[in-house]
């Protein structure tokens, strides 16, 4: 019979946390590797190629992947003879987990999670409380996944009760494009087959704590029709042409992970939940002998690889950028940003809009700026900031006219597309999109030179930052004419890639 302590407990769901901010799977960073490899689209190789750079930063430096630190999930299988030397509640030791992980003063993560989620949404500040799954099980031990996940990726999962005569390749292909590069692909796919509705999102989630492993399924070939059907939509999501960060290209998904359930004669739930470029998650099980221990991974794990898209990248200096020159750039054109960068994010922009429908003055002057999506980490020791990678960028489309028209904004800067809506404001006002590659938020905090809080400090991480950045690399995602590369790479690479046999692609 294992007894199993309190603060063993507490420590080991603390420590899995830190652990995952900074540290890719093994297996996640094998995948990537092979995928950049193989990439024929050089805005997605390039895009790869800084996931891998700020992934093995992030393992040297201890700071996290990326700026959006994720909400915690856990999924515990508790052996029936497992005893508890606590006063506390199990959810509650995970709470102290998760309040202990992101207060931590040598590697702070950021807190997004916010309570009253209907109304004030006011954030927590600890970044609880976490979402827990229990399973009671045979045995004396007790099993730990832990995840991390990004709202970005979260935000892009779907559910759907399909008619038992549907097909579910044909639904996941559909789906997959509406989903748009918000949830920062090369990731996984969890998919969840049966049950009721409530559990097949349940079994997506609890699929993407599994290895990446779907080449050795190709080798030896599927055994049942779960990994047939594994192999088909890994195929068939790639054929698509999405590519990293939607940029167009070979690679989409690096794995999709399946499990199922039995499920109502009449009924078939399915629901998809996307793992992003930051996949962050963890396993352990406790004995009773201690906290647990977690393997620290070799450097030898990531590739060396140089970032070379300065090669051909324009400079900018964002201080005297002119209206004509931003209406220059092309799309897919590499820019390096030098100079003073405003930040802003959804409640920012809500509250500036509101201002402005008042007639109120704003507290940042943005003519001739640019704003970028960001709701960074607090910086540590001698940091400028902490990891500042961008946020999805559709959120704020409901506010690009407003700001375009209103405040003298020459652009914007974020990640994944932009919807219709914002794509003609951009249009209408001759203003330019540009896009930062998410998952590689620690990358992106290295060309902060000054950063200071201009307004709206109260919002935490989601105020009005002041960065001097130096040679920033960010995409022309989105025109002064209106040409989005989001639109039209994919379609390039899907025509390419449909010339191409599936075994070679």
């Amino acid at each position: 019979m294992a007894v199993i302590r309190q603060d063993d407990f507490i420590r080991s769901i603390a420590d899995s946390l830190q652990y995952i901010s900074y540290y890719h799977p093994p297996d996640f960073i094998r995948a990537v590797t092979a995928a950049y490899e193989a990439e024929e689209s050089p805005a997605a190789k390039d895009a790869m190629a800084q996931i891998l750079i700020n992934s093995r930063m992030c393992a040297e430096g201890h700071r996290p992947i990326c700026q959006d630190t994720g909400i915690v999930t856990v999924f515990l299988k508790v052996g029936m003879n497992v005893q508890w030397d606590a006063d506390m509640s199990v959810t509650d030791m995970v709470n102290e987990g998760v309040r202990r992980a992101y207060r931590d003063s040598d590697n702070v993560l950021r807190a997004s999670i916010l309570a009253d989620p209907a109304g004030a949404r006011k954030n927590t500040r600890d970044n609880t409380p976490a979402v827990v799954h229990y399973e009671i099980v045979p045995g004396d031990t007790v099993d730990v996944h832990v995840a991390a996940k990004g709202g970005g990726s979260e935000n892009k999962s779907k559910m759907v009760m399909l008619n038992p005569s549907d097909s579910i390749v044909d639904w996941v292909l559909k789906t997959v494009p509406t989903m748009g590069a918000g949830w920062c692909p090369p990731g996984m796919l969890g998919i969840g087959i049966g049950g009721t509705a409530e559990k097949a999102m349940v079994l997506a989630k609890e699929s993407l704590m599994e290895s990446i492993d779907i080449q050795e399924l190709a080798k030896r070939g599927p055994a049942n029709r779960v990994e047939e059907l594994r192999l088909e939509l890994y195929d068939k999501v790639n054929a698509l042409g999405i590519g990293a960060q939607g940029l167009g290209g070979l690679t989409t998904v690096l794995d999709v992970k399946i499990k199922d359930y039995p499920t109502h004669a009449a009924s078939l739930p399915v629901a998809m939940i996307p793992n992003c470029a930051a996949t962050r998650h963890a396993h352990f099980v406790l004995d009773g002998s201690g906290v647990a221990e977690l393997p620290v991974p070799s450097l030898d794990d990531w590739p060396q690889i140089s970032l070379a898209g300065g090669d051909g990248a324009r400079r900018v200096n964002l201080d005297t950028v002119t209206p004509e020159e931003v209406q220059s750039w092309q799309p897919g054109d590499t820019l390096l940003l030098s100079g003073t960068l405003l930040t802003g994010r959804d409640a920012a922009h809500k509250r500036m809009v509101d201002m402005l429908n008042k007639g109120e003055p704003l507290p940042v002057d943005f003519r001739g700026k640019f704003i970028y999506y960001v709701g960074p980490v607090d910086p540590v020791r001698d940091e400028v900031m902490g990891p500042a990678g961008p946020t999805t960028s559709t959120r704020m489309d409901k506010f690009t006219e407003t700001m375009l028209a209103q405040t003298g904004l020459l652009g914007m800067v974020g990640k994944a597309e932009r919807g219709p809506s914002a794509v003609e404001a951009i249009k209408r006002h001759r203003a330019v999109y540009l896009m930062a590659v998410g998952g590689a938020a620690y990358l992106v905090s290295k060309a902060i030179r000054k950063a200071r809080i201009v307004a709206f400090e109260d919002l935490g991480m989601e105020a009005i930052h002041e960065f001097v950045v130096e040679d920033m690399p960010v995409t022309v995602a989105v025109d002064a004419a209106g040409t989005s590369v989001h639109n039209t790479a994919p379609k390039i690479w899907q025509a390419k890639i449909g010339k191409i046999p599936l075994a070679d692609a």
